[in-house]
């Protein structure tokens, strides 16, 4: 009999067996065997998950949470291999193995030539392995493990082409940081253990309230902490890290050194979306503390525009979709910090498929521009890539809310959530993603008609023309390689295994808002596994939010759609029919340009501070620890001593017999002075 364990079994482990045989046995089945095992691996996964989502949804399974193996036992303490799958859970599971179903496909198409074909499959089959075992964890220890591992893969994943400095750079950059979080992250989890005595989530979230009732804990000498607060503001450290929010963001737009399917795997299902669903899985925990969901809250404003704001002024292709990213999570995070956790999962969701759709979209565009990723080498690619313009104006028109998309839903209804909130810090917030809706418009348009429209910015070369022969090396640089914007042949649409991908994106980013914002967003979907207290700023929106249509009329007359409109008017204006508007603003606002092209300076601070702090700290323990006190001190100290007392005793040693009798004779008068002596 197929059981639910049996199925959740097989949902979890089917990717991982296809990683294991890519992996492992590459050169044995080849490139078709190795494509073919993962895509079915996880497309397998993907099947049982719809399954499991509409038994969660139906009520034909109810709450599944139950453990599989016992790792260890100590005493009354346990560690499990668990599932607890709730509709929180079966959500996560379809988006993630839906989006990773179509990133494999997409990969035949944009890794075809690639001499590491079977071990980026095997890269990408165990990174969908690592966020299922993350999602479907039903206690701390697993939950860690699926952390730990997502962060293990994406490392590999990010500096995939090792030979580039610039990826080993990223991916050391990217394991760095997110160290620093998960060093916050396993604090929370041994304050969890410490309090609860248990790592099990029942367990916990079941005693929360009464645990912790009063607990405090003494931070820094002389203030007092709630238990509560130090709990939430420990384990939010680690999602910053994996979610990639201020000051813990700067290894996000670095990962773009690792292949495109990657840079859409990372960005939309998987890696930076596990802080999110942590902290809507851990609502129990932070609904009894008010300083740690201001913390979250004003954390996600931040990001959601001031990195925003760093994409208005990024060129390379991919890098603009980045920091749209970055404020996108910013966005999901305010969300979670006014406890609309239903709508950052919601938003999370939408995002996954429309973030998705502009990645594979770029690289279809890096694809047809022979990799050439700069926006001001490109234009008037309309007329050569009818698909990818048609999709990646579906997925811009998500992103930025026009009403009627999937992105419209999710985002207004967190920033309407902001508003209503009385939170400290909510004000704050609610300027920030309200001017971040602005901004958002402006470098996706600017996106859009960089790339797509307006005049062609790059030369086809003919290499059978004379002329081009003639005039080869005009504009090459000093490495012989040809210079940004000539191309050997013209730009073409990609095949059908990189087009079928974005198609099938598209269509979840027009409809997906409309099917499911009534359960999930105003109704009890996620009762049980998100909990609330006394309603939230969701319930009192959804008195006057009856459905999608009364949505999308409030949508045309707030604040969010003319800020979005404004933002399109702008870039329109600027970036297709006067772009020395453009140049005049960077001249004009000198400082502020600098700012944003140097990221605040924050990358150069954490070189300066801690990479060379770190390597200056190290060199200065070596010289004055190794070299000063072991080296010269202990060791070569020990041998100069030794060598000073035998240089003293070797004279004795003359050879000269009078010298010895001299001796024993002196030796023998001591010896009978000091027997008289102690008579």
């Amino acid at each position: 009999m197929i059981t639910p364990k049996l199925i959740l079994i097989v949902i979890a482990l089917a990717p991982l067996f296809g990683a294991i045989v890519a992996g492992l046995f590459g050169r044995q089945v080849g490139r078709a065997g190795a494509h073919s095992v993962t895509i079915a691996g996880v497309a397998v996964s993907f099947l049982l998950s719809c399954y499991a989502l509409y038994q969660q949804s139906t009520g034909g399974w109810g709450v599944f949470n139950e453990n599989l193996y016992t790792w260890f036992e100590i005493g009354p303490l346990s560690a499990h291999v668990g599932f607890l799958v709730d509709r929180l859970t079966a959500v996560m599971m379809v988006v993630v193995t839906s989006v990773s179903l179509l990133v494999h496909i997409y990969t035949i198409g944009y890794m075809h030539e690639d001499p590491g074909y079977q071990r980026f499959f095997s890269y990408i089959s165990l990174f969908t392995f690592a966020m299922l075992m993350l999602v479907m964890s039903n206690n701390f220890m697993q939950l860690f493990f699926g952390w730990e591992a997502v962060g293990l893969v994406s490392y590999l994943l990010i500096g995939f082409w090792f030979k580039r400095p610039t990826a080993i750079f990223a991916n050391m950059k990217a394991f760095l940081v997110n160290r620093v979080g998960d060093f916050g992250f396993l604090l929370g989890i041994a304050a969890v253990l410490f309090w609860f005595g248990s790592l099990d989530y029942a367990v916990v979230f079941k005693s929360a309230e009464a645990t912790l009732a009063g607990k405090t804990l003494e931070v820094l000498a002389g203030h007092q902490w709630e238990a509560a607060t130090v709990i939430g503001v420990l384990l939010f450290i680690g999602a910053m890290g994996k979610s990639a929010q201020v000051p813990l963001h700067v290894w996000l737009p670095d990962s773009m050194e690792g292949p495109t399917p990657i840079s859409a795997l990372i960005h939309a299902a998987t890696m930076v979306t596990a802080g999110i669903f942590m902290v809507a899985r851990m609502s129990p925990l932070y609904e009894l503390s008010e300083t740690a969901l201001s913390f979250v809250m004003i954390v996600g404003a931040t990001t959601a525009l001031f990195t925003g704001l760093i994409g208005i002024v990024q060129n390379d292709v991919k890098r603009v979709v980045a920091y749209s990213t970055l404020s996108q999570l910013g966005y999901m995070t305010v969300a979670l910090g006014v406890s609309a956790y239903s709508a950052a999962i919601f938003h999370l969701m939408t995002h996954a498929f429309f973030k998705a759709l502009l990645f594979l979209g770029a690289g279809s565009v890096i694809m047809a521009m022979h990799h050439e990723q700069d926006m001001r080498y490109m234009g008037g690619l309309k007329k050569y890539m009818p698909v990818t313009l048609i999709t990646g104006w579906i997925g811009t028109l998500a992103l930025t809310g026009f009403p009627g998309f999937s992105g419209f839903f999710s985002k207004d209804a967190i920033i309407e959530a902001v508003h209503a909130s009385h939170r400290a810090g909510s004000g704050y917030a609610y300027f920030c993603v309200l001017i971040g809706v602005f901004v958002t418009a402006l470098y996706s348009f600017r996106l859009i008609y960089m790339t797509y429209h307006g005049e062609e910015r790059f030369v086809v070369e003919h290499k059978d023309h004379a002329h081009h022969a003639a005039h080869a090396d005009d504009h090459a640089d000093d490495h012989g390689h040809h210079a940004p914007g000539h191309l050997e042949h013209a730009p073409h649409e990609s095949p059908w295994v990189v087009t079928l991908p974005l198609i099938l994106l598209a269509i979840p980013s027009v409809i997906i808002g409309w099917l499911t914002i009534g359960p999930m967003l105003f109704g009890d979907y996620f009762a049980g596994a998100i909990v609330v207290k006394e309603g939230g700023p969701l319930a009192e929106l959804a008195h006057e939010w009856h459905g999608p249509w009364a949505m999308l009329l409030h949508g045309l007359m707030a604040p969010p759609f003319w800020l979005a409109l404004a933002g399109f008017a702008v870039a329109t204006y600027v970036y297709l029919f006067n772009r020395s508007v453009a140049d005049r603003a960077a001249t004009m606002f000198a400082p502020l340009y600098r700012l944003l092209q140097n990221k605040y300076g924050i990358d150069d601070l954490y070189l300066a501070v801690f990479a060379r702090g770190g390597l200056k700290l190290g060199r200065g323990l070596w010289r004055g620890g190794d070299v000063a006190v072991i080296d010269e001190g202990i060791v070569n100290g020990s041998a100069a001593l030794v060598r000073g007392i035998a240089a003293r005793v070797r004279r004795v040693q003359s050879g000269y017999l009078y010298h010895y009798a001299f001796a024993m004779i002196m030796g023998l008068i001591v010896l009978l002075a000091g027997l008289w002596l102690a008579r």
